[in-house]
């Protein structure tokens, strides 16, 4: 485990504080989240810089990451499930430990980050094996608000996984 993955885990941690409760005391049912119930209402998705055909030029992709328009607090403490894509901050293996979920493929790669009100930095004690970027998950776990910074992006949630499974 790296330096780099005990800071993020610490900070899970602190954001989330009652991940450190045992399974068997989170044994609620899994609030299912779409993409839109990260976002505060009346908010849209991506701004119209966004909605349409994007540069890539020299600039990174973090620097082209719009504003957040806040970030929604009603979900703090709770388990939840949430489908998107994956993108890999850290490895354990041939498995990832740290990976953001994004809600579109190519989030944060191949095209600007969305606002922080729309990624999720998730931890998971088991590895996951992924099939690579163009696979989506779905995550079963503890979740609030975590205004965290990647070398990809500003995050505004996290989210410690009991359960990564491919979509269906």
């Amino acid at each position: 485990m790296t330096k780099n993955t005990l800071s993020r885990r610490s900070l899970m941690l602190a954001s989330l504080g009652a991940v450190a409760l045992p399974h068997a005391a989170r044994a609620e049912k899994a609030i299912t989240l779409e993409w839109a119930d990260l976002m505060p209402k009346g908010s849209t998705a991506l701004p119209p810089s966004l909605q349409g055909l994007v540069e890539h030029d020299a600039a990174s992709m973090a620097s082209q990451q719009p504003m957040s328009t806040g970030i929604v607090t009603e979900y703090n403490g709770k388990t939840v499930e949430l489908s998107g894509f994956v993108i890999p901050l850290d490895y354990e293996g041939a498995g990832i430990t740290a990976f953001m979920l994004v809600p579109y493929v190519g989030a944060c790669i191949h095209v600007p980050p969305p606002p922080a009100n729309q990624l999720v930095l998730v931890t998971t004690e088991k590895p996951y094996e992924n099939d690579g970027l163009y696979e989506p998950v779905t995550v079963t776990g503890m979740f609030g608000t975590a205004s965290t910074k990647t070398q990809l992006a500003e995050v505004g949630y996290a989210l410690s996984a009991d359960r990564i499974v491919p979509y269906r």
